[in-house]
């Protein structure tokens, strides 16, 4: 059931990326706002684009925060090689995306004060811009 879904939400996700997808559904709004007049904007007409959309932003949802979480644990687990890789890293910071949100502040506060005051950074960040 995960192969299968995991699959066939990356698949919607990108076709849903595509400028195709946006056409279509560009186009299926002017159709609808169309047929306005042939149906005397009535509640049911109403009704139709706005239960249509529902459904499908809906539907959207779970396969788009699916492809996310997805291309989120992929990134994670290509850091955390790097990590792994590289003799002077830190292997602490393998896994931290489960902290809470207060720890990872934490660690975001320690991290920035072991690099130096603004100053540095400051320069640091000039330096890197005179660079490009």
């Amino acid at each position: 059931m995960d192969r299968i879904f995991a699959a066939m939400s990356h698949r919607v996700a990108n076709w849903a990326g595509q400028p195709f997808a946006f056409v279509l559904a560009l186009s299926t709004v002017i159709l609808w706002l169309a047929t306005g007049p042939l149906f005397h904007y009535s509640d049911t007409w109403q009704l139709v684009i706005n239960t249509s959309t529902t459904i499908v932003t809906f539907l959207m949802v779970f396969l788009i925060q699916n492809a996310q979480n997805r291309d989120g644990s992929a990134i994670q687990a290509k850091l955390d090689e790097l990590i792994r890789a590289v003799d002077n890293a830190r292997n602490d910071f393998i896994g931290i995306e489960h902290l809470t949100e207060a720890e990872l502040q934490r660690i975001k506060a320690v991290l920035e004060q072991e690099c130096g005051d603004d100053d540095n950074h400051r320069l640091a960040i000039e330096r890197l811009i005179q660079r490009r």
